[in-house]
């Protein structure tokens, strides 16, 4: 059984910062991807919003939080980090981590989720 847990999150002011975890066993994976979710949305609506390729450290960032999230990890500790600055009121929601073998396609496992609300 796969284990993908997440911690970070929170409540922030917009403007600030937060820094999101996800721990898993990287080397069974190519591709490890965060994404948000909002209220009254299926698993189909989530957002991919950052992504790293686990084999060559390449990286994608969604136009909304490009120069704003940075993705990153450490490999001593199975993690990978999203760092969240300037966040906004509509950066609100639900933010989910994904894990998946293949290097395109469905995301085989997810971490619990964790609530991210900016305040204005």
């Amino acid at each position: 059984q796969v284990q993908v847990v997440q911690s970070g999150g929170g409540l922030v002011q917009a403007g600030g910062s937060l820094t999101l975890s996800c721990a898993a066993p990287l080397r069974s994976f190519s591709t490890l991807g965060w994404f948000r979710q909002v209220p009254d949305t299926d698993l189909m609506d989530r957002k991919l919003l950052a992504r790293i390729t686990l084999t060559n450290d390449g990286t994608y960032y969604r136009d909304s939080v490009k120069g704003r999230f940075t993705i990153s990890r450490d490999s001593a500790k199975d993690t990978v980090y999203l760092q969240m600055n300037s966040l906004k009121p509509e950066d609100t929601a639900v933010y989910y981590c994904g894990v998946r073998v293949g290097t395109s396609g469905f995301y085989d496992y997810w971490g619990q989720g964790t609530q991210v609300t900016v305040s204005s």
